[in-house]
């Protein structure tokens, strides 16, 4: 006698009359959704010569298939494994690789495997894979091409978390400005008075020239404020690695200021609304007369509470648009907007880090610049002059050190105009536009 076993359409490949062979009483086996059912065949052995047992048998065959295709759906899928089934009647099959392979599978996935079965021997394609599929995005940040859009954190701040709890209850404010004080340690009372100027609406970023760090923690607020320490290293050289527009992004606006301010007479808050008034992109508080004024641009006027041009020394001015009487103010305590410093950033330049011709060049990140660049006069500071950073420098052929720091100052004014004007000269070139033609200030 002969036993047949009718294998499991899932295998996706041979015939699958032809799949195991047995000696034994003869009936059929079929297996869908884990459920077994077995047909015994009428007949005996040997070739089937009448056409009646032909017949017979085919229809005997066919009624196992569908009751067996039924009785697999009706019920809970059944574990073979769990299943009495005598070792000797099935030697060579592996019932645990079967259940592990086809568990759980239901109606739908035996037809669809049923399909892709039939696919398998035509010539349809590869069924969808999402690890498959690959994401190109060209409008992302560059780099970021590769991520879902949704996914993408272009920007940060210096927002302070927590190492516990939920993130969304981290911040009870979140600061709207920032303001930046490149210090050393010999200047902390001046810093504090200062940064008590400003309220918790402000992130206070502290750039340490000296080293000194740990020494701050005494003072309250600054437990809570940023420390960057980097030896003998200028604001400017500070702005450039830490401030990117993209880590500033949250804040309306930077305040770049020196260690050196006298603040008896400014109210942070109250500048700001000043600012947003009188719509300045990039501004100053006025300086007092009577001490440490370069320009008198910057010098405080009494009966206004802005101002944003001024009558200089006969022939510094070209044009009464231009610096220093109009669009200009000093580095030592500017205020960007967000927008302006995006500007600005991308042309402070790697190497030129003591920032001298930036006042100058300021106007080119503003339009109109003699209208969006000013000094706030009712908002005024003092400019105490204190050498600090020159302290910094190294003796070197009998100079002291502060006139090497002094001398490199001047030194980069001079090739920060000659880049501009280089790079302005080459782009009018590459455009064919004679600059001589522009009636651009």
């Amino acid at each position: 006698m002969k036993l047949a076993i009718m294998g499991n359409p899932l295998r996706g490949y041979g015939t699958p009359s032809s799949d195991y062979s047995f000696t034994s009483e003869s009936f059929v086996l079929f297996v869908f959704n884990d459920c077994l059912t077995i047909e015994f065949l009428l007949g005996c052995s040997g070739s089937i010569r009448k056409p009646n047992e032909a017949m017979r048998l085919i229809v005997t065959t066919f009624i196992g298939v569908v009751f067996g295709f039924f009785l697999g759906v009706s019920f809970p899928t059944l574990s073979l494994t769990k299943m009495n089934l005598p070792s000797s009647l099935f030697p060579s099959i592996d019932l645990n690789y079967i259940e592990d392979k086809y568990s759980g599978l239901s109606t739908n996935a035996l037809l669809n495997a049923l399909s892709s079965f039939k696919g398998r021997r035509g010539s349809s394609p590869k069924p969808y894979a999402l690890n498959d599929t690959k994401i190109w995005v060209p409008t992302n940040p560059p780099g970021a091409e590769r991520l879902p859009p949704g996914i993408i954190a272009s920007e940060s701040d210096f927002y302070l978390r927590r190492l516990w709890g939920l993130p969304s209850e981290d911040l009870t404010i979140k600061p709207k400005y920032l303001v930046t004080f490149t210090v050393g340690y010999d200047q902390k009372k001046n810093i504090d008075a200062a940064v008590k100027k400003f309220s918790d609406n402000f992130t206070i970023v502290l750039f340490h020239y000296d080293g000194r760090t740990s020494e701050w923690d005494e003072l309250e607020w600054s437990k809570r404020a940023i420390h960057v320490s980097v030896q003998k290293q200028t604001k400017w050289w500070y702005a450039k690695r830490f401030l990117h527009p993209d880590i500033v992004a949250s804040y309306d606006y930077i305040f770049m200021w020196d260690e050196d301010l006298g603040v008896e007479h400014f109210d942070a808050e109250k500048y700001i609304k000043l600012v947003r008034k009188h719509g300045l992109e990039i501004s100053q508080p006025g300086l007092e007369p009577n001490k440490g004024l370069t320009w008198q641009m910057t010098k405080r006027r009494g009966d206004s509470e802005v101002h944003k041009d001024t009558e200089e020394k006969p022939g510094w001015c070209t044009d009464p648009h231009l610096p220093p009487c109009a669009a200009f103010v000093e580095i030592m305590a500017t205020v960007f907007s967000r927008d302006a410093w995006r500007c600005v950033w991308h042309m402070i330049q790697n190497d030129l880090v003591h920032g001298w011709g930036l006042d100058f060049a300021l106007r080119k990140c503003v339009e109109p610049a003699h209208e969006k660049i000013g000094v706030v006069d009712a908002q005024w500071i003092v400019h105490q002059g204190v050498p600090s950073l020159g302290n910094q420098g190294k003796a070197d052929g009998g100079k002291a050190p502060w006139e090497g720091v002094r001398e490199r100052c001047r030194r980069e004014w001079t090739m920060f105009q000659e880049r501009m004007a280089s790079a302005e000269k080459a782009y009018f070139k590459s455009m064919k536009i004679d600059p001589s033609n522009s009636t651009a200030p």
